[in-house]
């Protein structure tokens, strides 16, 4: 089938589903088969560390960095793959990631060594973090502003049900056939979405005025890596040169960032942004939120093994009642958030992540799992109703055209929460296997869940006109609730 022949199928396809008023709902379902494909091997591969290590000859140490390089690697490249495609079309940039990512997921399979595997996985994720800015912003572009919450409800939905659904499925197949078949079901899948994506999506305007700015890019790339390599990594090397020459670096980068921000003809991410209090509120939420979340989730496993002395396969099972009160939520919350307005909505899950960590710290001390498995429920319910919120209150405080880089600094701030909660709480708990160290690290954990509130509480509720609208003076703010 030629060039010719096949955008005239693909022409068919877009004008059927228009003609059906079904648009929405295709970019919907195709961003969400996306990224389902991308994020289901994320807890199979937590759990199968020791197995790989095993298979590869090497450590579990060594083996762990097939989940921290991609993560430090994704929160360099979301800004940048965001920001390429505000200017060159988010259909594009979407769809040119995701298929070299489930080219390079194939080669996954046929790592020789540690070195392989981690440079072959992190290549894919990286690349493949194209999809999540992009597919946000797919999304957004084509949902009224008064939607935004409710999409973004179903897209956190997959975010949080993928990992379990291959945790379930995937546990038992590893355990057949190996680890080595589950990225060849990766590129498998992923296949579908591709399609989809090519014959479905329409493509975002694309940004002829303005250009890419690559020193700003480095600076961010710089900052973002310094931080995200030193939280990362002083859990287990504690505060040593290299972690302060991370810090360092962090720091300069960021504050280089700002400098070249503020001087150049066109920002990667403008800084006038952050005079914006939703955005900036929303940015800060984030990230605390995504510290006191991530922080309790990498210490429920220890807390049930330790204290409570579950197995591997009993531990599984009780952690799945927290992505799966996650996925059940975030619709919900979503829904919610376009008839009352994001604050309130984004508020309550901020004080359930704050009361179920306290109630995780109190479970252990107490020797109640009954406690720590409604903690989990109301931790996931938590994360479940705030982020989609907080995700659309983001998108709203920015134009059209700045979809792309805003999605992906509200992911970059999550992810860089999420290592410093990890990295705050697991120092804290320090190993000892103490319910009274697990209490204390919950404790801090709501402390931080707290600060979330309090950037919460700092949104302006929006709601708009069904019609999309680019001009911040079609809102008015009254009290908590904007009306038009």
């Amino acid at each position: 089938m030629n060039r010719a022949t096949t955008r005239e199928a693909r022409d068919q396809v877009q004008g059927r589903i228009a003609r059906n008023g079904r648009y929405q709902r295709w970019v919907l379902l195709t961003a969400l088969a996306g990224m389902f494909a991308t994020t289901f091997p994320v807890t199979l591969l937590a759990v199968s560390l020791a197995t790989i290590a095993e298979d590869l000859g090497t450590t579990e140490t060594v083996i762990a960095w097939v989940i921290s390089a991609p993560l430090l690697g994704s929160a360099i490249a979301l800004p940048i793959l965001g920001k390429l495609g505000d200017l060159y079309g988010h259909r594009r940039v979407f769809l040119t990631g995701f298929t070299i990512s489930t080219v390079v997921t194939a080669l996954t399979m046929f790592a020789w060594d540690p070195l392989s595997l981690i440079v072959l996985r992190g290549l894919a994720v990286v690349i493949g973090a194209a999809t999540i800015p992009s597919s946000m912003a797919l999304i957004n572009s084509e949902y009224p502003r008064s939607q935004r919450a409710k999409a973004m409800g179903w897209w956190s939905l997959v975010a949080a049900g993928s990992p379990a659904i291959g945790l379930v499925i995937g546990g038992p197949l590893i355990d057949a056939v190996g680890w080595r078949p589950m990225f060849g079901i990766q590129a498998v899948l992923s296949v579908i979405p591709v399609a989809a994506a090519y014959l479905v999506l329409r493509e975002t305007p694309r940004r002829t005025d303005v250009g890419f700015d690559v020193l700003g890019s480095l600076t961010l790339a710089l900052g973002t890596g310094g931080f995200m390599f030193a939280l990362n990594q002083i859990p287990a090397r504690g505060f040593d040169p290299a972690i302060a020459i991370a810090f360092a670096a962090g720091a300069i980068g960021l504050a280089a960032f700002c400098v070249v921000e503020s001087r150049v003809a066109f920002p990667l991410l403008p800084l006038e942004f952050f005079r914006r209090r939703n955005f900036t509120a929303s940015i800060l939420a984030a990230l605390f939120s995504g510290a006191a979340y991530m922080g309790g989730f990498i210490l429920a496993p220890l807390l049930l093994q330790s204290v409570f002395a579950l197995s591997v396969s009993a531990t599984s099972l009780v952690m799945l009642v927290r992505p799966a009160s996650f996925s059940a939520t975030s619709p919900i919350g979503g829904s919610i958030a376009t008839k009352i307005g994001e604050r309130p909505v984004a508020m309550f899950g901020s004080v359930a992540i704050a009361v179920a960590l306290v109630l995780l710290g109190l479970g252990g001390t107490s020797d109640l799992l009954i406690l720590v498995v409604f903690a989990l429920v109301l931790q996931g319910i938590g994360n479940g109703t705030s982020q989609p919120t907080i995700t659309a209150t983001l998108s709203n405080s920015v134009d059209e055209a700045d979809l792309g880089i805003a999605s992906a600094a509200q992911r970059m701030a999550f992810q860089v929460g999420s290592a410093l909660g990890i990295s705050t709480l697991t120092s804290i708990y320090g190993g000892t296997e103490e319910a009274s160290d697990f209490l204390t690290a919950y404790l801090v954990g709501a402390g931080l869940a707290v600060i979330a509130l309090a950037f919460t509480s700092m949104i302006r509720s929006t709601t708009f006109d069904d019609e999309p609208n680019d001009d911040d003076s079609a809102r008015t703010e009254v009290g908590g609730l904007a009306r038009r």
